[in-house]
């Protein structure tokens, strides 16, 4: 049986496992990589794997993940839902190497939340279409429509609270409620990060709401010599303020969260481009991570905060926000 490329990032934990059951020393480790599981899985390959083995497949590199998140990434931009459907089993097992490598464990959480859009994506693609109901009245801001939402309120339903946060949601409500914008919102961590202050992106988003550098020093935050981003209180206030201003652009909470995920500037040119006013009508014209991410947003909302889209409410006046 062929072994996928995919299927080699799971030998290196496995084969260490093997030989530690045996009785033959593992081969030395290279002074340099005391804590390289990747090294050390590929020395212990070279050492025990069987010939078979050896002549079905080669040891995997960090590169071949380095090729995988770029045709991931593209995916996401420009593909279908088929197309992102299509890297489960991929990213599934990318996800697993992941968790041993030493110096990809930030971005373990960042693809554990893209397997969550893939798998939305594979249930997606099996709702049948259906004919296109007679003309109905937009949307009003209060009861907005966001396709593919009871698709995630399913998902969520039964999904256990992320281990960090009660530890974090405290203080992250208090910075978001200090910037005049709905408290809830705070739970956009869960999407972005699964509450871990250190997550990051291979794209260079980094921290509880996953914001990219520019952004970040748009909002007044410092990159260096300390990342801010990884302080959860100055990366809520960070993303509380992004969103309030998305909002004040856009007037409705699903355009705001579409172009937080996508970009104002997108966003902007696409509801002009189809003279459109709601989310709903251009979500078919946004990036596939987008149409998904914006109603998983919604959905955690509504299991967490028991926060119907619809409810949400406007950003307070600023006045008295501070």
């Amino acid at each position: 049986m062929n072994i996928s490329t995919p299927t080699l990032f799971l030998l290196a934990p496995l084969l260490a496992a093997f030989t530690a059951l045996g009785d033959t020393p593992a081969p030395a480790k290279p002074a340099n990589a005391d804590d390289d599981l990747f090294t050390q899985g590929k020395a212990l390959f070279d050492a025990f794997a069987p010939p078979e083995i050896k002549e079905q497949f080669e040891f995997p590199t960090r590169a071949k993940w380095d090729e995988f998140v770029v045709r991931l990434e593209k995916t996401r931009e420009t593909g279908s839902l088929a197309d992102l459907a299509a890297y489960e089993p991929e990213a599934k097992a990318a996800l697993a190497a992941l968790r041993v490598l030493p110096e990809y464990r930030d971005y373990a959480d960042w693809l554990a939340e893209r397997i969550d859009e893939i798998e939305a994506a594979k249930e997606a693609e099996k709702i049948p279409a259906t004919p296109a109901p007679a003309p109905l009245p937009p949307p009003t801001s209060a009861a907005p429509t966001i396709p593919l939402y009871d698709l995630w309120v399913g998902r969520m339903r039964d999904r256990a609270r992320p281990a960090r946060a009660d530890e974090f949601l405290p203080e992250l409500k208090k910075a978001f409620a200090a910037e005049g914008v709905p408290v809830e919102l705070a739970w956009l961590a869960e999407t972005e990060s699964m509450f871990n202050p250190n997550a990051r992106s291979p794209a260079g988003a980094r921290g509880l709401f996953q914001l990219m550098p520019d952004t970040a020093r748009a909002q007044g935050m410092s990159l260096f010599p300390f990342d801010s981003r990884t302080d959860p209180s100055k990366s809520a206030h960070a993303s509380a303020k992004l969103l309030r201003g998305l909002h004040d652009r856009f007037g409705a909470w699903p355009l705001a969260l579409a172009a937080y995920n996508a970009g104002e500037g997108r966003v902007g040119r696409i509801l002009k481009k189809q003279n459109a006013k709601t989310f709903t009508e251009i979500a078919d014209s946004l990036p596939t991570e987008t149409r998904l991410y914006v109603p998983k947003v919604f959905a955690t909302l509504k299991v967490r905060e028991g926060i119907a889209p619809g409810a949400l409410a406007d950003p307070v006046q600023q006045s008295t926000a501070n």
